[in-house]
């Protein structure tokens, strides 16, 4: 939980810089995470690197946040690069520009530090599903922000889709002006080169914190937020603002009654749904820290049509 040292002698090694390129994208990861993405044959040995690259080197962090919970000792530790592993990339000029959907210096303890993780390792495991398809291509932010109208790409924050009012503020402020920010948002290619197909999708992860509705409109409540992003697509704001072809919004729950109660008050408030998948992973996202691709790859409910596929292409 403490550095110490040794006086061991540390090099890095290519698949340190991968390890430091990787943390830089998602931000917090667990090692079993980062194994999975760039861990050789043994896992044992990939753990033991990676507490001398925090012990000894200082070049990875591990969140104090972590400790908090009951069960987080007997977990595989979270990760995140400290200012010694970005100054390596920015010297080698492989430092890009942060993940919009942890900036560096927003993350707190307690309630917004698991959310954030749970983003981490809910898009993450998306990405290693994907990495296991032949036929399949993960579409990260950067790339979708890299071919994005002007407007997006100069924007200070990009993975907000305009509303009714293009004012900036809170997260709060944001939803009652009419604007809409995704926890994150990824694409999916489908098909070989030459044929393929595209589906995108932004990404909410939801640990219960948020009332599903509420009396009065305009407070923040999770139907809310979907009314805001039904009227994105009604307007065609993901076309405009980020120059993508379609949008399905994937919720990620933490228990079941939960999950169908989103279900029952979308269906109950929205007539076209179809846009909306959920998928609960509440047993899953706590047993062992291991990634949620086995859970993500079964099909995902939908209010408005039957189970769908996302690892599938669409009609």
């Amino acid at each position: 939980m403490k550095r110490q040292k040794t006086g061991k002698s540390l090099a890095l090694t290519a698949r340190d810089l991968a390890i430091f390129k990787l943390l830089e994208r998602y931000r917090y990861l667990r090692s079993t995470f980062i194994h999975d993405f760039v861990g050789g044959q043994s896992e044992t040995r990939f753990k033991e690197r990676l507490g001398d690259l925090y012990h000894e080197g200082g070049y990875l962090t591990r969140p104090e946040q972590q400790w908090e919970t009951a069960r987080s000792r007997y977990l595989p530790a979270v990760y995140e690069n400290s200012d010694r592993a970005r100054d390596v990339l920015a010297a080698q000029g492989r430092l890009a520009d942060p993940c919009p959907h942890m900036p560096y210096g927003t993350s707190g303890a307690g309630r917004q530090f698991a959310h954030s993780l749970m983003i981490c390792e809910t898009l993450a495991s998306i990405e290693l599903a994907v990495k296991a398809k032949a036929d399949l291509r993960f579409v990260s932010w950067p790339e979708i922000l890299a071919k994005a109208p002007e407007g997006a790409r100069r924007s200070p924050n990009p993975l907000r889709l305009p509303g009714s009012s293009c004012s900036l503020g809170t997260a709060t402020e944001l939803a009652r002006n009419g604007d809409t920010v995704p926890d994150a948002m990824f694409g999916l290619g489908y098909g070989g080169e030459g044929r393929r197909s595209y589906r995108f999708f932004a990404l909410e992860v939801d640990r219960g914190t948020m009332p599903i509705m509420r009396s009065a409109r305009g407070q923040t409540s999770y139907l809310e937020k979907m009314s805001a992003y039904h009227g994105v697509a009604a307007r065609g704001v993901h076309r405009s603002h980020l120059g993508i072809p379609n949008l399905l919004v994937l919720t990620v729950t933490t228990s079941e009654a939960r999950k169908q109660n989103m279900l029952s008050a979308l269906a109950r408030t929205i007539e076209d749904s179809a846009m909306f998948l959920f998928k609960e992973v509440g047993a899953a996202a706590h047993r062992n820290g291991a990634t949620l691709g086995a859970v993500l790859q079964l099909p995902w409910d939908c209010a408005g049509r039957s189970h769908v596929d996302i690892l599938e292409p669409g009609d």
